[in-house]
């Protein structure tokens, strides 16, 4: 399967704050594990995917109340039943990049025990043979 490119874009609004006054870190993993949730439910379905593991969110920048900001996820790894994706986070006006991380998810079955999901995810390009490479290290 070829790798695709999902993008979710927010809006930072005053109840999405830390007591700094920039985007809250807490808020910001709800809408991070969200952005990986939906490239993963695409080639899965939503009711077969749970999120695993954060294996991290390097924030380069503060976001600031009223800016626009943009998710891309895409799955970069499968395995027998766990699918990992990469997302990054840019400022929507300018493509500044913000922050980025991997996310593991699994596929389950009815019973909620992990099912194998059959998909392969063939990287052509080098940036995301790179980054398949950096998730199949994060599960050794």
């Amino acid at each position: 399967m070829k790798i695709e490119t999902f993008v979710t874009n927010r809006m930072v609004k005053g109840e999405d704050l830390n007591h700094h006054g920039t985007l809250f870190a807490g808020r910001t993993a709800q809408w991070f594990v969200e952005a990986g949730f939906i490239a993963a439910a695409n080639l899965t379905s939503p009711e077969s995917t749970l999120c695993l593991k954060i294996h991290g969110m390097l924030f380069k920048k503060p976001v600031n109340m009223g800016s626009v900001i943009r998710f891309e996820s895409k799955v970069v790894h499968a395995g027998r039943t766990s699918l990992v994706t990469h997302v990054r986070l840019f400022f929507s006006q300018n493509d500044e990049f913000l922050l980025e991380g991997f996310i593991t998810f699994i596929h389950v079955g009815e019973n909620g025990r992990p099912k194998p999901h059959k998909i392969t995810i063939e990287a052509v390009d080098p940036e995301d043979v790179e980054l398949q490479n950096q998730a199949k290290a994060l599960h050794p």
